[in-house]
């Protein structure tokens, strides 16, 4: 055979089974989805009714209210060097021998103290405290999707949507054999 023989028989062979497809013959056996029995359609909505949820809501409560604190500042360095030297005098003197210099090391620290203490001062201030009391529960509607009755070739079906469709429906409309 010529090459241009085997050409236009393998060409001919090509377009017979593009035609056979065309015409159907392959959807017979296996349906695909553009040659199944579906179409779309448009339905008029005869009603629409809205279908409430309940929802709890909690919120944490609070009572805060204001109480009085005593404040003190530290003292200043000042008064603990202050405190310190006339502890340690008065401790020196008190003491005798070895005594004398545990008593003035006592006294120096014990005045340290007393002095840091009388040279801080201390104030009254109001402060807010709150504390939490329990949780305030809130309930409310929410609509949770549509009961939708609509018709379609006279015959009336009721579907339930998310969302309002208005006066339309587009619906999609499947055929089937019946066993």
């Amino acid at each position: 055979m010529r090459k241009s023989t085997l050409f236009t028989a393998a060409l001919t062979g090509l377009l017979a089974t593009a035609a056979h497809a065309q015409d159907g013959g392959y959807w017979r056996d296996a349906p695909s989805p553009e040659r199944s029995n579906v179409h779309y359609a448009w339905a008029d909505v005869l009603r629409v009714d809205p279908v409430y949820d309940v929802v709890q809501e909690q919120y944490p409560q609070q009572r805060c209210y204001q109480q009085q604190v005593v404040e003190r500042s530290g003292g200043s360095t000042a008064g603990t060097l202050l405190g310190a030297i006339v502890g340690g005098a008065l401790g020196h003197q008190v003491g005798q021998g070895r005594g004398n210099t545990a008593a003035t090391i006592g006294g120096a620290v014990i005045g340290g103290v007393v002095g840091n203490h009388a040279s801080g001062g201390e104030r009254v201030v109001d402060q807010t405290r709150c504390e939490q009391v329990g949780d305030r529960v809130s309930e409310h509607r929410r609509i949770a999707g549509y009961n939708v009755e609509y018709r379609y070739h006279g015959d009336i079906y009721v579907s339930r949507l998310n969302y309002d469709p208005g006066d339309r429906l587009r619906i999609r409309v499947a055929i089937t054999p019946a066993d």
